[in-house]
């Protein structure tokens, strides 16, 4: 079924196999997520059950090569985020968590023993991961992070807290950041390990089909080899974040497509003063508006994604994707709801859902305010964060 946000023709852009890819994983959203996310939503309840479906699909860690990974282009990652997210960006961002986020972690900076022992189960949904970093003093200043790993003979014992966390509560092992003498290093953190607590954070108003958690480290005592051993500084988890943050590039306008949607199907089907409301003048402005930064967000998107295909694609290049399409994103949500009215306050209809949503996606992985300072120190050759 063609795009009917795409006025453009942005489909023949794409390959065939991207295309298809595209279309798989609409399906798999309308045969699996559709017909439940309300009630989700409503519940607050995160889809366990979902977890082997997704490995099924075949994209956690879908960008990844090796350890059964499938080893997919940056636009294909792209293109799934986009459609898992018109579903609910809460099981967006349990694929962006997993694969982005804690298998990249491994992948990029673990011994190939590291690698062998958990991908493959990561890549099936066998093994569930999440990705400490964010602390409750340490959000968008990470440097300050207060969590410490010190040597005790061969070991290393993990003291300190995490805030805000994705999936521990439930994950098999967690990708902890720590100070140590030698600096900021990352550590694999099984979840059973004696002195790890993780506990969801609950009365959300946003991503309740979602998991995050508070963690407590109280004296978690590791071996040596719990260590990634090439992640050595803030720069390796900042490498894991901006593949998670190329994500949220198209994740954030799938949520914005599916409110757009959904605002057009009411508009023409709801009559008031006697006819549409799409055919009222006022209906249709909000709805070329949205159109159109959706198709601008997609032009957006597949740009980053080509770059980073080339190889070429720069952090601030990525953090112009991610603050301009999840800010227009919340936009066209909150505006898509004024065209449903009163009804579009239930979870009958997705757009409300979907901005709520989108106020998470347009915090973490850096907030609207981060972006926009790293974009001003690439355009004035200043920092303005010290």
């Amino acid at each position: 079924m063609p795009d009917r946000s795409d006025l453009l023709d942005l489909d023949s852009l794409l390959s065939p196999s991207e295309r298809e890819l595209r279309a798989s994983v609409a399906s798999f959203v309308d045969a699996e997520i559709r017909p439940n996310i309300a009630d989700w939503f409503d519940r607050a309840v995160f889809p366990v059950e979902i977890v082997k479906k997704l490995g099924s699909l075949g994209v956690l860690g879908m960008q990844l090569e090796g350890y059964g990974c499938a080893g997919r282009s940056a636009v294909e990652y792209g293109l799934a985020a986009h459609e898992l997210e018109a579903g609910d960006a809460g099981l967006r961002t349990f694929m962006s968590v997993q694969g982005s986020l804690a298998m990249t972690a491994i992948h990029r900076h673990g011994s190939e023993a590291q690698k062998q022992q958990w991908l493959p189960g990561m890549a099936t949904g066998d093994l569930i991961g999440s990705f400490g970093l964010t602390e409750p003093t340490a959000g968008s200043d990470p440097a300050s992070m207060a969590t410490f790993a010190r040597r005790d003979g061969d070991d290393w014992v993990l003291t300190g807290s995490k805030r805000w966390i994705g999936l521990a509560s439930i994950a098999d092992l967690t990708i902890i950041w720590a100070q140590t003498d030698e600096g900021v290093r990352g550590f694999i953190v099984p979840t059973d390990t004696p002195g790890f607590t993780a506990t969801p954070i609950a009365r959300k108003l946003s991503m309740r089909a979602s998991i995050q958690c508070d963690i407590e480290l109280r004296d978690v005592r590791l071996p040596s080899d719990a260590i990634l051993p090439n992640a050595s500084g803030l720069r390796a988890p900042f490498e894991c974040l901006n593949e998670a943050r190329y994500g949220i590039v198209w994740g954030s306008m799938g949520a914005a497509r599916d409110s757009y949607l959904a605002a057009l199907d009411y508009a023409k089907a709801r009559v008031q003063f006697g006819k549409p409301l799409a055919s009222f003048q006022l209906t249709q402005q909000k709805l070329v508006d949205m159109a159109l930064e959706i198709n601008k967000g997609m032009l957006l998107a597949l740009h980053l994604g080509r770059l980073k295909d080339a190889g070429t694609l720069q952090p601030h290049q990525i953090s112009i994707g991610k603050l301009n399409n999840a800010r227009e994103a919340v936009a066209i949500c909150r505006e898509a709801r004024t065209i449903i009215g009163g009804n579009g306050i239930t979870l009958d209809y997705s757009p409300l859902r979907h901005a709520n949503n989108l106020e998470s996606v347009r915090t973490y992985e850096g907030t609207d305010e981060v972006h926009t300072l790293i974009i001003g120190s690439h355009i004035t050759g200043l920092s303005a964060f010290n």
